[in-house]
């Protein structure tokens, strides 16, 4: 499913991510823990194609995205990989099924006609039922990161990105949303890769990557 090979990046003046292997079979939850800096998040990045390497390989679902156009990587994005942040990044002016049905809008994956009844099942799912014509502003924290976590689904993605997903929310919160992301995940068949600092939640999950050492100081 997720595949590094020999990939380096250079951070910036004195300091250099490098990964020599890394490997996600189709279906597995894996964190990427360690401290601030280690490399976790560039290593997210790098998977999402958001951040370009310097060399080596990357392939998800079967794809090389390393050499991929910024066009043809929006798609892919699109069309299988789901996002799942700390800070939620719904749009204010928009009810929670509107947040889930715009994502829809940047992938064939769901025909249009599906886009509404898709978005109602999955907020039903993660338990906004009654929830489905508020706006973020009037929703809790914990609501939010529901909406999140639907929105992210909503292309049938076959591989889920989560950047520290319960890092604003306490801790009654946190352990409900980490539990339902993993129920989800799991009923819909979809890879997770979490970035998290916090060992006892990258516990949680199966299998776990530590980053610590994959960015040095200096040309490596």
């Amino acid at each position: 499913m997720v595949m590094l090979e020999q990939c380096r990046r250079r951070l910036g003046p004195g300091a250099t991510f490098y990964c020599e292997h890394f490997h996600a079979e189709a279906g597995e939850h894996i964190a990427l823990w360690g401290p601030s800096g280690c490399g976790k998040s560039t290593m997210l990045n790098l998977i999402s194609g958001l951040l370009r390497l310097d060399s080596g390989r990357i392939e998800v679902d079967g794809v090389e995205i390393h050499d991929m156009s910024e066009g043809q990587l929006d798609q892919f994005r699109g069309e299988r990989l789901g996002f799942v942040f700390q800070t939620f990044n719904l749009l204010a002016p928009f009810t929670a099924l509107q947040n889930v049905m715009l994502a829809m809008r940047f992938s064939d994956t769901v025909p249009q006609k599906e886009w509404k009844s898709r978005a109602t099942m999955l907020l039903e799912r993660v338990g906004l039922d009654h929830r489905l014509h508020s706006k973020p502003n009037t929703m809790s924290v914990g609501e939010q990161q529901r909406v999140a976590i639907a929105r992210a689904l909503a292309n049938k993605q076959r591989l889920i990105m989560a950047d520290e997903p319960t890092g604003s929310l306490d801790p009654k919160n946190a352990k409900e949303i980490m539990a339902l992301l993993l129920e989800v995940c799991t009923e819909e068949e979809v890879t997770m890769i979490m970035v998290t600092h916090d060992r006892a939640l990258a516990e949680r999950l199966p299998k776990q990557f530590d980053c610590v050492g994959l960015v040095t100081e200096g040309e490596s």
